[in-house]
């Protein structure tokens, strides 16, 4: 698996396309993280792309807190 980031990069898109598919909020969030943690991971070992690591990061910060807080 020679450019294995960019699988990362693909798998985050399907995730964060899956998550606008969803109907309840938690599960919604949660592959949105998923989503989100790929995209940073895709930044970082694509060399430290800052664009996508920096909203996806912070997004990531944003669902794990409204999945704990559990609106």
């Amino acid at each position: 698996m020679e450019n294995w980031s960019e699988y990362v990069g693909y798998l985050a898109s399907v995730f964060v396309v899956v998550s606008f598919l969803l109907k309840d909020i938690t599960a919604l969030r949660t592959v949105n993280l998923l989503g989100c943690i790929c995209f940073v991971i895709y930044g970082v070992f694509s060399g430290m792309l800052w664009p996508i690591i920096i909203p996806n990061a912070i997004l990531s910060v944003i669902q794990v807190f409204h999945i704990i807080k559990k609106d």
